[in-house]
């Protein structure tokens, strides 16, 4: 059996607290290289390009 008690909120907090305190050190190492929330590839602003921009730009070799 585990010698910590199932119901010791304390480490629980203490546990998040160390998450956090080594995040932030290794952003103070590394710096934010890869942001928390990321554009979905989906929501480009391409949408206002129609099919005769796209017919325009084919390259050569796609007929």
């Amino acid at each position: 059996m585990s010698s910590k008690p199932a119901d010791d909120h304390s480490s629980s907090a203490s546990d998040s607290a160390e998450q956090w305190r080594r995040r932030r050190r290794l952003d103070e190492i590394f710096g934010d290289v890869v942001p928390e929330t990321m554009a979905d590839a989906g929501e480009s602003a391409h949408t206002d390009r129609g099919r005769g921009w796209y017919e325009q730009n084919k390259p050569p070799h796609h007929g």
